[in-house]
């Protein structure tokens, strides 16, 4: 009798301390992520991806300016149309790791803004793969997977997981990628 008055007074704290653990990898996932700032493309504004990307879906891009998949910035900017009034943002990476990246940040600009009608987040080059790579991508990484590729791209959900990634091969706008998209509004 007496153990059955201990595990009724107990079971309240064993609750918490069971769902505790979860919530707490939630937030250090999201913490993980989105604690840097880094500056906009072609820009002196820097922004705190944490107030930018903290609690909102996030489709993640690795890019490059001189690709054969460059022209998926016309579905990535679809998709941003299409999904930013229901909370998603779109957020492109440049990157010369896979050594396609204009070497001068002006011509990078102009391939995403003028080019491409970009008017999605877009950030200054930094490096997405190995030892040198950004925190953020580095927490992607270790989420999923590293891009093996430009173009790589990754669904966040709203408590900075990874659920899902597509290659360079599969289109911003492909069935699957939009049904990732769908399931993390």
């Amino acid at each position: 009798m007496r153990f059955t008055r201990l595990a009724r007074a107990l079971a309240p704290a064993l609750l918490i301390a069971t769902l505790a653990p979860n919530a707490g990898a939630t937030d250090d996932a999201a913490t993980r992520l989105y604690d840097h700032s880094l500056r906009r493309l072609h820009a002196d504004e820097s922004v705190r991806l944490a107030d930018r990307y903290a609690g909102q879906p996030v489709l993640v891009v690795n890019t490059a300016s001189h690709c054969g998949f460059t022209r998926q910035f016309r579905e990535l900017e679809a998709v941003h149309q299409r999904f930013k009034e229901r909370g998603l943002k779109v957020a492109g990476f440049p990157s010369d790791d896979f050594r396609q990246e204009a070497a001068d940040e002006a011509e990078t600009a102009e391939v995403c803004f003028q080019n491409f009608g970009v008017t999605f987040d877009m950030y200054a080059p930094i490096h997405v793969t190995g030892a040198e790579a950004h925190p953020l991508f580095r927490e992607i990484a270790r989420q999923s997977a590293a891009p093996e590729w430009n173009f790589h791209k990754y669904v966040i959900d709203r408590n900075g997981r990874v659920v899902a990634a597509f290659g360079s091969r599969t289109k911003p706008d492909a069935p699957e990628v939009i049904a990732a998209i769908e399931k993390a509004l």
